[in-house]
């Protein structure tokens, strides 16, 4: 949904950021966040001899996140970084023979420029001089040239609406006056857009001058899959929304073709819906594709098309699979198309053959330590297959498979810090909701030194999204609350992804609402286990988390201290400040506030605010536009007014996620586990008529 100040209040915990020099078989510590390493977009060579990949590490002394390439054989041998520096190197891209490697990169803390590099030589060379950052980079078919997107900035409509004076030479004037007329105007990790459009350009592979493709006021390949060529290198192939009200119409995108020649548009699709992520079949003839029919609903599946190359007759693969689709890629003999899909616990890949067959060709497909799910796939031309594998025991790595062989993990990135450390067990189980008796997919991880004769401490910790899912995959920041003694409970209630439409649905637009029944009850599930101190439970989750945390707090008052991290409090303002208005008023509401004001008192978390007692922490970052602090600010004066034990903690400019500088990280985590630790052994709340248990 939406993946410092300090505040004087007595909260008591440690935060460590040195090096810990631990002797073996020590817990996870909140320090550890600068140790862990993650790897992401691996890229298969042509011949499927070689694998590149993102390797991303954090810097203690600079309190920043960087990345590097690294290298490897298709067994996991001859591994080796490519690049190295304080810098952040990404989007590695192979040219089409496997010589050369194309890749942006931040060198010397300027914009991320594209760089070439000679795989024989390591010689490297600087290919452009961009004003903004490069994205979408792709090697043309005979490799003689580079297509890429970037902003193409346009003078803000602030010169049109005054002629103001120039300050004196030598004068100090305030900065000026910042003038927007967009409805996006701003993007939550991109901050306040600069004025102008995202287009298509190519570049000769060698150097030169960019030569721009694509023109209009509209964005191309932005957050919709990158441009690709077609196999004749003739014309690039891209998903763009190019509708007049393109702003209040945010998913109504088509597959365009550019002729590289003279970049007139043309439209190969017209249905009512999102045409994403297009990739063009070897033999050029056809093109996979995602969308669905739109009905604005809060959750409809995302399936896997294939059309004839000028657009026409488009057809369904895997009509039967009731799981959203993402990633397509063709095979090598263009039998087929390889995507990723989440199944209830886990992530996919998947083959889905012309003739209507399917297989699945890897599980753990996932991104790094997070139990969200996620991660990225390439294929070479022999059908060999790397992916980012996410296990309960591997936060992340590389993985690969060969056709009809088994998968093969070939990094360690994070084995040596492992190998010191001690990590909660994890628990798969399922129970009924005292809703209607659904079963529900849950998880709990518990402590290392776990004892099921003891009473512990329970943590619910509650997904973002909404329509998102948890998975049994590696989990850094559950871990980290398991080592600092809790039980975690994590789960999968009604809207989450990976069980079907039907599923998702549940909370069309009704969120937060019956989801409540299904957390309680999984709490309750957990309780019975004979393990958990009922009178030590606590809750907490993030963005759409943090409603939910609010929403259970709202109506029960069994948890003796909650921690709402970046939520939506007021869905009637959020509307008027979230960088995702349109999408929210279209996929989330029956329509305006004004016209509906009941709908949004309904699912507002102030309409429950009074029944709260439970103290209550507020955390969000400063720069965040998804869930913007004004909502939490709302929340936590709420609290203040009506005599709640409540904080609010404000992390400077971090966006959603709060994870962009490793410290701050570390303070999400830290204030967590402190505001639950100083709310132990206390005595039980007083019972609420208020209460819906």
């Amino acid at each position: 949904m939406f993946r410092f100040h300090y505040y004087c209040v007595p909260i008591i915990f440690l935060l460590s950021f040195g090096h810990s020099g631990a002797a073996p078989n020590e817990r996870l510590t909140l320090s550890d966040i600068f140790e862990f390493e993650s790897v992401s977009d691996p890229r298969i060579s042509p011949d499927g001899q070689q694998v590149v990949y993102v390797r991303s590490f954090a810097d203690i002394m600079t309190d920043r996140r960087y990345s590097n390439l690294w290298i490897c054989d298709f067994d996991g041998s001859a591994h080796r970084a490519l690049t190295t520096g304080k810098q952040s190197d990404s989007s590695p891209r192979w040219s089409p023979d496997g010589s050369r490697l194309i890749y942006t990169s931040s060198q010397g803390d300027e914009s991320p420029q594209i760089y070439l590099r000679w795989m024989d030589s390591g010689q490297t060379a600087r290919l452009t001089n961009l004003q903004t950052p490069p994205a979408g980079l792709a090697f043309s078919p005979d490799g003689t040239q580079i297509s890429f997107t970037t902003l193409v900035p346009e003078q803000s409509p602030g010169a049109a609406i005054a002629k103001l004076p120039s300050p004196p030479e030598g004068a100090q004037w305030a900065a000026p006056a910042q003038v927007y007329d967009k409805l996006n105007y701003r993007f939550n990790g991109e901050g306040y857009h600069p004025y102008g459009y995202t287009h298509i350009f190519v570049l000769p592979s060698e150097g030169g001058t960019p030569r721009r493709i694509s023109h209009g006021n509209f964005h191309h390949g932005r957050r919709t899959g990158a441009p690709v060529w077609t196999p004749d290198g003739r014309h690039l192939i891209v998903s763009a929304n190019r509708r007049a009200d393109s702003e209040m119409e945010p998913l109504d995108n088509e597959i365009w073709e550019f002729p590289v020649s003279s970049g007139e548009a043309k439209a190969l699709t017209s249905r009512r819906g999102p045409d994403d992520d297009p990739v063009v079949s070897p033999d050029g003839a056809s093109i996979a594709y995602l969308g669905f029919d739109d009905r604005y609903q809060g959750y409809q599946l995302t399936r896997l098309y294939v059309m004839n190359r000028d657009g026409t007759q488009p057809r369904v693969l895997a009509q039967d699979l009731d799981r959203s689709l993402r990633q397509p890629q063709w095979a090598p003999d263009g039998s087929g198309v390889y995507a990723l899909y989440d199944d209830q616990r886990i992530t996919k890949l998947g083959f889905f053959g012309l003739d209507g067959s399917r297989k699945d060709v890897a599980e753990n497909v996932g991104p790094a330590t997070t139990a969200y799910s996620g991660g990225s796939f390439t294929v070479a031309n022999n059908g060999r297959v790397a992916f980012t594998l996410n296990r309960p025991d591997i936060p992340s790595d590389v993985a690969v498979v060969a056709p009809g062989a088994e998968v093969r993990r070939i990094t360690a990135v994070n084995d040596d810090l492992l190998a010191q450390r001690r990590i909660g067990s994890l628990e798969e189980f399922w129970y009924e909701s005292s809703k209607d008796g659904r079963k529900i997919q849950g998880w709990v991880i518990k402590p290392p030194d776990f004892d099921p004769s003891a009473k512990w401490p329970l943590i619910l910790e509650i997904h973002g999204g909404p329509f998102a899912n948890y998975g049994a995959r590696f989990d850094l920041e559950k871990q980290l609350m398991a080592a600092a003694g809790y039980v975690v409970l994590y789960t999968n209630p009604r809207g989450s992804t990976g069980y079907g439409e039907e599923f998702g649905n549940l909370i069309h637009h009704a969120y937060p609402g019956d989801d409540f029944y299904d957390l309680d009850s999984g709490v309750d599930a957990v309780v019975a286990k004979g393990y958990i101190d009922a009178d030590d439970l606590f809750v907490t989750g993030g963005s759409g988390g943090g409603v939910l945390t609010a929403w259970m707090i709202g109506r029960t008052n069994r948890f003796r201290a909650a921690v709402s991290v970046y939520p939506v409090i007021n869905w009637y303002s959020w509307l008027l400040t979230s960088d995702i208005s349109a999408f929210g008023l279209k996929y989330w509401f029956p329509g305006f506030p004004w016209d509906h004001p009941e709908h949004y008192e309904k699912r507002s978390l102030l309409s429950v605010v009074k029944n709260v007692q439970t103290p209550t922490m507020v955390l969000t970052g400063e720069a965040d536009y998804r869930t913007p602090m004004s909502e939490s600010e709302q929340y936590f004066q709420a609290l203040k007014l009506l005599g709640v034990d409540t904080v609010l903690v404000r992390v400077p400019d971090e966006p959603h996620g709060i994870r962009v500088r490793p410290s701050h990280h570390i303070q999400k985590i830290g204030y967590i586990q402190g505001w639950f630790d100083s709310h132990r052994n206390r005595p039980a709340l007083p019972a609420s008529g208020a209460q819906s248990r």
